[in-house]
């Protein structure tokens, strides 16, 4: 990215995160190309027959950001940290909107990249993952942030690791760990939910 494309697109992070509705729509075709790029990201983990497509995605992400009006970015890692938590929401609320059974049935499977021991070739139900990085985050909410950056933002390891002001050493352990916390996490609930 030139140095003069990313003073443009902080300038227009800090127009909007002051109020500057115009701002979020210029600052949106800077970005839009990377967002439909985690969108389909997020949809393509879902596998077959899921009813949303990518640029439905980021347009109900953007729509959802103008009815929040200005929000304090730093710069375009965070304003793309935001918009990641945006997907999620809608992601989830997608799902439960639609019906799906809590666990089983026609839930929607997701793969969690590089999860050790095999979870991602089996797959992890949106909605499962979702209470599961919600129990992270208030045990270690630092954790439950890589996860959300990582896996729902499409970030790299650098720039989560500037997101959190932290190091790419840090992430990647905190990565990790996360995984391997998620992956017992999710095993266990499997267990008990057969079990019934």
């Amino acid at each position: 990215m030139t140095s003069e494309r990313a003073q443009d697109i902080s300038g227009l992070i800090a127009a909007w995160s002051n109020g500057d509705g115009q701002a979020l729509s210029q600052l949106m075709s800077f970005v839009y190309p990377e967002l439909r790029r985690v969108a389909r990201q997020q949809l393509a983990r879902r596998g077959p027959g899921h009813t949303l497509e990518s640029a439905v995605l980021v347009n109900e992400a953007y729509l959802k950001l103008v009815r929040a009006g200005g929000i304090p970015c730093e710069n375009r890692v965070h304003f793309l940290t935001l918009c990641s938590q945006v997907i999620r929401r809608i992601l989830v609320d997608h799902v439960r909107g639609r019906g799906y059974a809590k666990r089983g049935g026609n839930a929607v499977h997701l793969g969690l990249d590089d999860v050790p021991l095999g979870v991602g070739a089996r797959g992890i139900e949106l909605l499962a993952l979702d209470e599961a990085l919600e129990a992270l985050s208030k045990i270690d909410a630092r954790k439950g942030r890589v996860v959300e950056l990582r896996y729902f933002g499409g970030l790299s390891v650098a720039e989560t690791a500037e997101v959190l002001k932290i190091s790419p050493e840090t992430a990647k352990r905190d990565w990790k760990m996360a995984k391997t916390w998620l992956f017992g996490e999710l095993t266990a609930e499997k267990d008990r939910t057969s079990r019934r």
